[in-house]
């Protein structure tokens, strides 16, 4: 088995809570938006239970894939397993939002402030804190990476309260702008770093490997969709709320 030397069990422990919670409190809030959506209890839990399963059977197999090495940086000798993971995982859950069922849950009322919950489980971005000190990871990556997942996590149910309250709208866009660009941003340090285009000492190698391998592959692709569909629901919203302010003036002019 492929995992990172001298990885401490307590890593392993929050890693995995980590990658966890976060499917996990998707499926829920999936499941919560499918009854709000008012698709029936049964189809509902079918939408929660679903999701669940898919969603921790990729976790599964990412953690077979890293186990063997299928993760592992070799620039020229094979080709960059942990990329191609991370986009096809991402364009497939993309796909998946406009899954009917899937939708509707997505669009019911009380959503928005339920789909930034999940992130709050991106505290466990001190994973990559931990590893720098225990010497497998270079701060060129680390900090931004972990720093920046700390900083969602704490800030998400925040965010997430203040959406509930009606006064979070302009907050949530920066905060899911913003998520978006830490991960891209650890995304593309983890790949500068991993593959040797930035010769960096240590090396990112350890993100190839157990437990980190499951962040960027199964964590990290359900965060982004997360955070792109709620952009679009606050664009939806918005476009909403715009051409309702515009009935009521025309119909006011008419008078």
């Amino acid at each position: 088995m492929i995992a990172m030397t001298g990885a401490p069990v307590h890593l392993w422990v929050l890693t995995l809570a980590g990658m966890i919670g976060i499917p996990g409190l998707t499926s829920f809030v999936l499941y919560q938006g499918a009854k709000l959506a008012g698709l029936g209890h049964r189809r509902a839990v079918g939408v929660g239970v679903v999701s669940a399963v898919l969603l921790g059977g990729w976790f599964t197999i990412s953690g077979v894939i890293a186990a063997h090495g299928g993760y592992l940086a070799e620039l020229g000798r094979r080709p960059p397993g942990l990329p191609i993971a991370v986009v096809a995982t991402l364009v497939v859950l993309l796909a998946a939002t406009w899954i009917p069922s899937v939708a509707r849950a997505l669009a019911a009322p009380g959503m928005l402030s339920r789909l930034e919950l999940p992130h709050t489980f991106r505290v466990v971005g001190v994973a990559f804190l931990i590893t720098m000190a225990l010497g497998h990871l270079p701060a060129l990556f680390a900090l931004p990476a972990g720093l920046g997942d700390i900083a969602t996590g704490i800030a998400a149910p925040f965010v997430a309260r203040r959406i509930a309250k009606g006064t979070g709208r302009r907050i949530a866009v920066w905060f899911n702008v913003l998520g978006i660009v830490d991960l891209v941003t650890a995304l593309t340090l983890g790949t500068l770093t991993g593959f040797g285009i930035l010769n960096v000492t240590p090396s990112s190698r350890a993100i190839t490997e157990l437990p980190l391998a499951l962040i960027p592959t199964a964590a990290v692709p359900l965060l982004l969709t997360l955070h792109i569909t709620s952009l679009r629901r606050l664009a939806a919203t918005a476009r909403t709320q715009n051409n309702a302010t515009g009935n009521v003036g025309a119909r006011l002019s008419h008078h």
